[in-house]
Formats: C-alpha cells, structure tokens, sequence
C-alpha cells in the first residue's frame, strides 16, 4: 500500500507485487528508472527487498548441508558475516543465488530470489528427505517473518548513522559481508553490508509487523542526502552496469 500511495508502478515477481518505477508526473518507464538510478549512484536510494525468500537453516550438520547445495563453502564462514551462494540443478545448470548469513554456530539465514523462493525450499526439502536424511537440519521459510529494505550509494552509510542505534556501521564495525544489530526508530534490525546495486549497500531487516515504520524511518533519515525510492528497472540497470546477476 505505501508504494502504491507515493506514485509506484507495480508488475508480479514470483508470488508478489513489486515496484516497477515510482513515476513522477508525466515521466515515462525510461525517465523514472533512469531519475532513480542516477540519483542513487549520486547519492542513496532505497528498495524494497522484503520479497526475497528467507529460508532458516538450522543444526548441528547446517553448515555442512550449505555446503553440499552450494558451489562454495560455507562451514568457513564466521559467525556475524555473510557470503554469496550459486546453487545448482542436479544436471549442474544454474538454479538460484543469494546471500546466507551466519547468525550462530548452528543458525543460518538463506536469502533467495523472489522467483525461487518456494522453488528453493522443494529443493532443500528434498535432499534433507530423500539423499541426506542422516544429517541433523531442520529448513524453515522465514518469508512473511522478515521485512528487508536495501539502502545503497555514497550516503547510504552515513544516512544508516543518523538513524541506527545500538550499533556503529562505520567500516571497522560493519565491514563487507559484515552482520551487526542494532535499532532504528526502537525497532530492533540486523544489518548487513552487502551490495544488490553495486554501490556501498546496507540490507536491514526488521520483523514484518515493524517494516513500514523502518521503511518510513529510513526515508526520513534520508530526506536531507536526497534519498529516492527505486524500482526493479533501476535495480536492474544498476546490476548490469557493475556486471552483476540481475533477475527478480
């Protein structure tokens, strides 16, 4: 709903509606999606990222498990930091990518595509029931239980300053792939510095009950950089400049 109040234009990703563009008045697709890109190379902007699956990898054989259905490791990952994954179809083409976050000795956070999400979790399902049944996990789709909101561009850190407490974000705590939490307008968020767009990104995530008011809080704090809202046209256009995978 807040979306579509401030002028987005909405198309299906998956089982969700996403923005497409936050159109100005008379602006075309082509206008709105080059305005926001440009406006967060330049400065900050921030997306909505709350569609993206979120699936709990958890038990004593998790990371082992992770490292059977991803190309990379990730039983090396420390905890409080993340790590990209690509993960294949059993004939080794390309099925899904996405971030995983480690949150403790035994806990995991999986991110997926939107597209895949529930794709993703016939899949982990799978091979837990039916190949790897002695390992010791349980999966568990976190979807609906996270909102997520990407801030990215030369400000967005300093944008995340005037806002977040209970944490810094400056570079020695909240390095690349870096997890802190910490608050923003009382709510309690994990953070993560990664990039969807290429630029220095931040994803935070709050409970789904709270995203709006995070979302909203964020738009304020940004106010005075000239933060703008973008859509999957500029996400797009910024991956493909920094040769990024880019899909929903």
């Amino acid at each position: 709903d807040w979306h579509i109040a401030n002028g987005a234009r909405m198309y299906s990703a998956g089982l969700w509606y996403r923005p497409m563009i936050y159109g100005l008045a008379g602006e075309t697709v082509e206008q709105a999606y080059v305005r926001e890109a440009k406006a967060t190379r330049d400065s900050a902007g921030i997306v909505d990222v709350s569609t993206l699956g979120k699936i709990a990898v958890q038990g004593p054989d998790a990371a082992e498990f992770l490292d059977r259905v991803y190309t990379n490791m990730f039983s090396t990952l420390a905890v409080g930091k993340a790590r990209y994954g690509l993960m294949l179809r059993e004939d080794g083409l390309a099925f899904d990518d996405g971030t995983t976050w480690r949150l403790g000795e035994q806990d995991f956070l999986m991110t997926t595509t939107t597209a895949n999400a529930g794709k993703v979790m016939q899949h982990l399902e799978y091979f837990l029931d039916v190949i790897w049944p002695e390992l010791k996990v349980t999966v568990t789709s976190v979807t609906d239980e996270w909102a997520g909101a990407a801030i990215g561009g030369p400000k967005a850190r300093a944008i995340l300053a005037t806002c977040v407490t209970g944490t810094a974000v400056d570079n020695a705590t909240l390095p690349f792939m870096g997890i802190v939490r910490g608050q923003i307008a009382g709510v309690p968020v994990m953070i993560c510095r990664l990039s969807f767009s290429g630029e220095m990104a931040f994803e935070v995530y709050s409970g789904a009950g709270h995203g709006t008011h995070v979302w909203e809080a964020l738009i304020e704090a940004g106010k005075p950089s000239g933060l703008v809202t973008y859509g999957l046209e500029a996400l797009g256009t910024m991956r493909i400049e920094k040769c990024h995978v880019t899909g929903a």
